[in-house]
């Protein structure tokens, strides 16, 4: 739609002259849409107003819905709470001046059961009222076809947007201080959620979860995400910029994140997981982290510039394996420990694998521990390591040979500036061995050692 701005206003200054009697339905003339919709004055909406103008907005939301018309709303701040949107509902404003206060309830705006509604240029703001459980300051159940977009929501006093079997977009939308998540799905419905910038969230920027483990499909590409606190602590539940959970076959790719507690990307029995491209820096634990019950795990081309740990692809005892790593930089890696300490402690770490997984042309600097660790005790079953570059690390790769670890093949890779050993075998935590890349890996039947340069 081609929006004309002057013609809205114009005609919006227009409907005012001609208002209807406060309560009455418009006549059908007053009905004619401008260039942006049905003007909302003419409904009897003021912009600036100090009363709460819940029942005439829901009136005139109600009436252009049924005419499948957008309601254009001037600029201005409108007092507002507990908005329902019905099917073909679209709510049209001018970007970054049109803005609903959210007055008293449990949402500013919610959907439920509907599809086809739309909100653009609009300004949510929540005013920091705390939000019940579960409930968001958008909230949006069991509709398909929904399109947010071009629209601010802020001061969310818990989740900003929260979808359940939501199918439809979240674009180009400035998402920033949520007490809790800035965008909550749960089980989806084919969601996109592209071009945002979050700025602050109390626990988790996105969040893709599902009640079971299940294909989900959710694209998550090229958003800003920034200052992901974790306010409610845990093992890594919280303090992420993406949080992907039962979820399969979801893509994350392209994205900006920076400034996380825990982790930028992180799957918990997330199948098919793509992980791709994105821009990585200032993350305080794990940067990339596929964990738990997961069958396929793709992590390419990817930058990592700080962080305890760059990738983690683990928990092979739990279900976790099959996994590609290839093309990251990965830099500049945060010891939490003093210098010295075991490696495999958690922090420090390039990369950890355990699985059947391919390590193959990542380039890892500055890693105070290990520039890879391959395996953990007797969780280590067919990984290749090949055509890495590991400069300025403590150990280069380290691999278990604990008793009933599987295969690992360490090959051509190019490990340069190391303190302890380019290739070391190890018990968990616990040096077994000298440099193996000198010698000596013949004595473990399930390593193949061949080709590295080191230097």
């Amino acid at each position: 739609m081609t929006i004309d701005r002057r013609r809205f206003l114009v005609s919006g200054s227009a409907a005012a002259a001609t208002l209807s009697p406060a309560g009455a339905a418009p006549s059908p003339n007053a009905m004619l849409p401008s260039a942006l919709g049905v003007d909302g004055a003419q409904f009897g909406l003021r912009p600036g107003s100090t009363e709460d103008q819940s029942r005439t907005f829901q009136r005139a939301i109600d009436e252009t819905a049924r005419s499948r018309t957008p309601l254009a709303i001037a600029p201005g701040s409108y007092r507002v709470g507990n908005l329902r949107l019905p099917a073909n509902a679209q709510l049209v404003g001018v970007r970054g001046a049109t803005q609903l206060l959210l007055s008293d309830s449990a949402s500013l705006v919610s959907t439920i059961g509907t599809e086809q509604v739309t909100l653009s240029g609009l300004v949510l703001d929540g005013q920091r009222r705390r939000l019940p459980e579960r409930r968001g300051l958008l909230h949006i159940e069991n509709s398909r076809r929904i399109k947010i977009a071009d629209c601010v929501i802020r001061g969310a006093g818990g989740t900003a947007i929260s979808c359940t079997a939501v199918g439809g977009e979240i674009v180009d939308t400035h998402l920033t201080d949520s007490a809790d998540v800035a965008i909550h799905s749960f089980d989806a419905r084919a969601l996109l959620i592209a071009r945002n910038t979050i700025t602050g969230a109390g626990n988790n920027g996105i969040q893709v979860w599902r009640g079971n483990p299940g294909d989900d499909g959710t694209i998550v590409i090229d958003n800003r995400i920034e200052a992901i606190d974790n306010r409610l602590g845990g093992s890594g539940q919280y303090g992420n910029a993406i949080n992907v959970f039962r979820a399969a076959n979801v893509i994350v790719r392209g994205n900006r994140i920076r400034n996380c507690a825990f982790s930028a990307v992180r799957g918990n029995a997330a199948s098919n997981f793509q992980i791709a491209g994105n821009s990585i820096s200032d993350v305080r634990e794990v940067a990339i982290y596929a964990e738990f019950g997961f069958e396929g795990a793709l992590v390419a081309n990817n930058t990592i510039d700080g962080a305890a740990i760059g990738v983690s692809i683990t928990n092979f005892n739990q279900g976790g394996r099959l996994a590609s790593v290839t093309g990251n930089i990965i830099r500049n890696l945060l010891p939490k420990r003093p210098a010295g300490t075991d490696p495999g402690d958690g922090a420090g770490i390039g990369i950890a694998v355990e699985a059947d997984t391919a390590v193959a042309g990542n380039v890892i600097e500055n890693a105070p521990t290990a520039g890879m660790i391959i395996g953990w005790g007797h969780h280590l079953r067919d990984v290749a390591a090949t055509g890495n570059v590991v400069r300025q690390a403590d150990i280069g790769i380290g691999v278990s040979v604990s008793t009933g670890a599987g295969a690992a093949l360490i090959a051509n890779n190019m490990i340069a500036d190391v303190k302890r050993g380019a290739v070391i075998g190890m018990d968990r935590k616990r040096i077994i061995t000298g440099d193996l890349s000198r010698g000596g890996a013949e004595r473990y039947a399930n390593l193949t050692v061949s080709g590295n340069r080191v230097r």
